[in-house]
């Protein structure tokens, strides 16, 4: 299946995604992230799943009325691309809030092979081998960070809430606190997700980022389409937010895929009209 990909320089730091296959799995991943030789990612696509109708074919929610043994078997396959079990797989439980949790080896399996004790989770981070964060998406902004000097790494799920929010601040914020972290020692990749062109909103919405940003970046964040609407650029806004939160530009990595152009190869909530799964981001230690 061909990609609709954005033009590359749209985006400072934007990086030409790569497609793998594990069996009948397709899977996308950021040469950046692999390179750092720490860590193991990913980040799933539509294709090589067992769910069927709204769901086909990789839907990672058993939230939406998908039946379990299909989402069971789906989780299993991501697992065997990452070369991992179901168990080291720990789940956000996200409610678009800006909250992040750390993880620890008590933890795995919560939210696949056993029940989440958590709530309101947006964001994870962690420092320990074996685990597996996973975050859940549909047209929102998947951050993957990895702090390559301590070790240590966390992923985050941001919408247009998180993101003004400052979601990406927040998760490194936490990873100082918890693992001493210092922004220059981070690798930050921007996942896909929904594209300005496809993204339109509300004043009521682009009011917030006017607020939240300066003139110039609120410029390049927002088009004005007229009658109080506004396309909005989500792609942008974190990379101002991770730059601002002290990454070097040239170590923050920006998708070049849209969920949104891509309907039949990604699950989008707005090309959809709700009526779809869930794509996974998948970040573990090695």
């Amino acid at each position: 299946m061909e990609i609709r990909r954005k033009k590359t320089g749209t985006v400072t730091g934007m990086e030409t995604l790569e497609r793998n296959v594990s069996g009948e799995m397709e899977y996308l991943t950021f040469p950046s992230l692999k390179e750092t030789g720490m860590v193991r990612h990913l980040f799933s696509t539509r294709a090589g799943g067992v769910s069927e109708g709204m769901f086909s074919s990789m839907n990672l929610s058993y939230a939406r009325g998908d039946r379990k043994e299909a989402v069971d078997e789906n989780f299993r396959r991501v697992a065997q691309a990452l070369d991992c079990n179901m168990e080291d797989f720990v789940c956000s439980d996200q409610t678009h809030t800006t909250n992040v949790r750390r993880v620890t080896n008590a933890d795995r399996g919560k939210g696949v092979v056993s029940p989440k004790d958590y709530s309101d989770v947006d964001g994870m981070i962690t420092n320990e081998k074996g685990i597996v964060l996973a975050t859940f998406y549909a047209d929102c902004v998947p951050l993957f960070l990895v702090d390559t000097k301590n070790r240590a790494i966390g992923l985050s799920h941001s919408g247009w809430k998180g993101t003004v929010g400052r979601m990406g601040e927040c998760t490194l914020k936490a990873m100082q606190e918890a693992f001493g972290t210092k922004a220059e020692d981070v690798v930050a990749a921007i996942g896909p997700s929904i594209c300005q062109d496809c993204y339109e909103v509300g004043r009521e919405v682009a009011e917030q980022f006017i607020e939240g940003f300066s003139q110039e970046e609120a410029d390049r964040i927002l088009i004005p389409k007229g009658n109080g609407k506004y396309l909005l650029d989500l792609w942008k806004a974190n990379f101002y937010i991770f730059v601002q939160a002290g990454v070097p530009e040239d170590r923050i990595h920006v998708t070049d895929i849209c969920t949104c152009c891509n309907p039949d190869y990604l699950f989008s909530h707005r090309a959809s009209q709700g009526k779809r799964g869930n794509l996974g981001a998948f970040l573990g230690l090695l």
